[in-house]
């Protein structure tokens, strides 16, 4: 007899628990805010949806079964990958950790553009107004964007926001613009056979974000470089200059007297034939005043700057820099180097190459308050030596003639000038001397020759610095000054001016650095080689100090990918096609045949 089973239409309550709970979620979701009824049929279905859950283990016993509780521990260690996976997916959004693996660090910013980022002033944003984004630009700007918060890039399309593209004066595909606050300028333009250039946005960026412009002069009339795209010329130098912000123009001694006053820096590029006595004469004016001067002499010329160079402990050797080191193909007289001094100007160059073609050593005294660090430094003997006979045909060393390495091929120099001080005094038409006056200065007292100051008891330990005054003068401190000098009183043949007590008196003290950049060579810096390895960077970064503008980075610009294509003749060719689709299968088929024959 079968058993009837009442049924419990109560159980079915149970079904509101969700139904509530997908009410609450659609109420406050439609709501767009959250009040008294979406919370309350959310609480209300997840107290029913709990009861149930409660009471069905009770009746079951579902949480005793071995199932449930291998199911509870797959959940759990489901559940921690998946905590694990979002930790190492946060921690590798937040903090970016990469190798490039490539010769020429392709995939990585050169610290000069690292550092300019870091340190912009304002926010600067870069405009790609193109349809498609290529890969390897948006890669680049990503990489940029990294460095700094305030450097921003966003593609555009120009037939979907014409107003922009009027705004920046976009003419075609692919143009990209660099912008910051009201200053816009054309990086350049990208297409299918040229990609965005590491070194042209740099440049450029650096470009925008400067506030002001320095000059740099190339002394010219003694045979010096030419600033044009001759033979010899210096076109890529003056280029490299002005992507740095900086602008050039030829400078002649001969027709003017001095140095012009905005001068930033002095080149002196490789002159041939020696200065008039008038022409180094402004050169040192120039020096002592806080100037800047770079000097590349070459081997056998005399520019007639002994005089000036003596005065920084600074000798030019007559010799010729031998380097047999190298095995490049340049020869012995052109020193590669791959030492450097710890200066500004070469801090991050490490043990990158940089080679100068007939180069003349430089040697180094010392002098009071001239501070010399040397920058390129040649290998030591017996790789390299300065050679005096340079009519020989086989360089040999000569120990009662020749120098031992290693050599200085290039030295930098710094001087600190004395403090100039300036005296600005505002004194009022009174001419007397006030009984109160304490602890103020004299501002320029001129005494007569006649009656004689006579000094008061009152004056504690206070002597006058420097006075000048006439033969039949004596000038004395001021009867109730305590404890302050009178600066400088000149005295005067006809009457005596005395301080009044309302002066009001300021002095201004300021200290000038001249910097001085000597090089025994100037080749390096001539078209077709400044883009050799560091021979640019040596240049720029010799200008860049010694224009003393601090801001301006120092270290090595960025780099080109470099040429790694093979061109193989027709033969070559063959041969390597016949060795891949024949050669190496049958190597294969010959190794399993012996193989197989060792085993049966």
């Amino acid at each position: 007899m079968k058993k009837i089973v009442k049924k419990k239409p109560w159980k079915y309550l149970f079904w509101l628990g969700p139904f509530l709970i997908v009410a609450g979620l659609t109420a406050g979701s439609v709501a767009a805010q959250w009040g008294p009824i979406p919370l309350g049929l959310l609480i209300t279905g997840i107290v029913i949806s709990g009861l149930w859950v409660v009471w069905q283990s009770q009746q079951s016993q579902w949480w005793r079964r071995r199932s449930t509780q291998a199911g509870t521990n797959a959940i759990a260690a489901t559940l921690a990958v998946l905590a694990i996976l979002g930790l190492i997916n946060f921690l590798g959004t937040r903090y970016h950790v990469r190798a490039d693996l490539t010769e020429a660090q392709l995939f990585t910013l050169a610290p000069q553009s690292r550092e300019l980022v870091n340190a912009l002033p304002q926010p600067v944003k870069v405009w790609v107004f193109d349809v498609t984004q290529n890969p390897q630009d948006q890669e680049l700007l990503e990489n940029y964007q990294r460095q700094g918060s305030n450097f921003k890039f966003e593609y555009v399309d120009p037939q979907a926001r014409p107003g922009l593209a009027e705004k920046f004066g976009v003419k075609d595909y692919g143009e990209v613009y660099l912008e910051s606050q009201d200053k816009r300028q054309l990086v350049q333009v990208v297409n299918e056979n040229e990609r965005l250039s590491e070194v042209r946005l740099t440049s450029r960026l650096q470009q925008i974000t400067s506030a002001s412009t320095a000059k740099v002069y190339f002394l010219q009339g003694h045979g010096e470089r030419p600033l044009t795209a001759a033979e010899g010329g210096m076109s890529q130098a003056v280029q490299g200059l002005g992507d740095k912000n900086f602008t050039t123009s030829p400078l002649n001694l001969a027709e003017q007297t001095k140095v012009p006053d905005d001068a930033a820096a002095v080149v002196v590029a490789g002159p041939k034939r020696g200065m008039f006595e008038g022409e180094v004469k402004a050169l040192q004016d120039y020096l002592n005043r806080g100037g800047n001067l770079l000097l590349m002499i070459d081997p056998n010329t005399d520019p007639k700057l002994d005089n000036l160079l003596k005065d920084w402990g600074v000798r030019l050797d007559n010799r010729l820099a031998v380097d047999t080191s190298g095995n490049v193909g340049l020869g012995p007289a052109v020193p590669l180097i791959t030492e450097y001094g710890q200066h500004p100007i070469t801090k991050e160059f490490g043990n990158g190459i940089s080679f100068y073609r007939l180069a003349r050593p430089i040697e180094t005294s010392p002098v009071a308050g001239v501070e010399a660090t040397p920058l390129l430094r040649t290998k030591p003997y017996p790789n390299s030596w300065a050679e005096s006979d340079l009519q020989s045909e086989k360089l040999e060393f000569n120990a009662d003639k020749d120098l031992q390495g290693p050599l200085t091929l290039g030295v930098a120099l710094k001087k600190k000038l004395p403090a100039t001080s300036e005296v600005k005094s505002t004194p009022t038409p009174t001419a007397l001397p006030s009984p109160t006056t304490q602890g103020q200065a004299s501002p320029t007292p001129q005494a007569s020759p006649t009656p004689a100051a006579l000094p008061s008891p009152t004056t504690q330990g206070q002597a006058s610095p420097t006075p000048q005054a006439s033969p039949t003068s004596t000038a004395l401190p001021s009867p109730t000054t305590q404890g302050q000098a009178s600066p400088t009183p000149q005295t005067s043949p006809t009457a005596t001016a005395l301080p009044s007590p309302t002066t009001n008196q300021q002095t201004e003290q300021t200290a000038k650095e001249s910097r001085l950049v000597v090089l025994g060579n100037s080749d390096f810096a001539t078209d077709g080689l400044f883009q050799q390895q560091l021979n640019g960077d040596v240049f720029l970064n010799s200008v860049t100090w010694l224009s003393q503008q601090d801001q301006q980075p120092l270290s090595i610009r960025p780099k080109e990918a470099k040429n790694r294509r093979l061109n193989l003749t027709s033969t070559q060719a063959n041969l390597l096609a016949l060795s891949s689709l024949l050669g190496l299968p049958l190597i294969g088929f010959a190794a399993a045949a012996v193989i197989w024959w060792k085993r049966r």
